[in-house]
Formats: C-alpha cells, sequence, structure tokens
C-alpha cells in the first residue's frame, strides 16, 4: 500500500528524522520519504497498517497532520 500524508511544521533534517523514526516504529511499514518543502510524507506499508495509526505517530512527534 502507498499512501501519502500531508504533514505541517517539518522544517529541517531533526523534523524529517522524527517523523522517519516514528513510522518506522510501526510493524507493517516498509518505506518513509519525507519532503520536508512540500511538507508531504510518502508510506509504503503493509494493508494492515492503517492511515489513522500513522498519522497519530506522526502527531505524537509534535507535527499536525492536514486532511
Amino acid at each position: 500500500m502507498q499512501t501519502s500524508i500531508k504533514v505541517e511544521g517539518m522544517t529541517c533534517g531533526h523534523c524529517e528524522k522524527a517523523v522517519k523514526g516514528a513510522l518506522k516504529e510501526i510493524d507493517g511499514v516498509q518505506e518513509v520519504h519525507v519532503n520536508l518543502e512540500t511538507g508531504n510524507v510518502d508510506i509504503s506499508a503493509d494493508e494492515k497498517v492503517s492511515e489513522q495509526e500513522m498519522a497519530e505517530a506522526i502527531e505524537e512527534q509534535g507535527y499536525d497532520v492536514v486532511s
């Protein structure tokens, strides 16, 4: 499954690392690509991983997920 989530508040490499780390801790997430300029986070994951679960992991790092 490929999904893209729009995230606000990411401005630097530390932000990118925090979001990638949080998402990769979710069982079933294979790849995460963060684009700081656009705020897009592209995720490859198993079907069992919900977008809600991914959004919560991002928000726990202090960033806002835009619907």
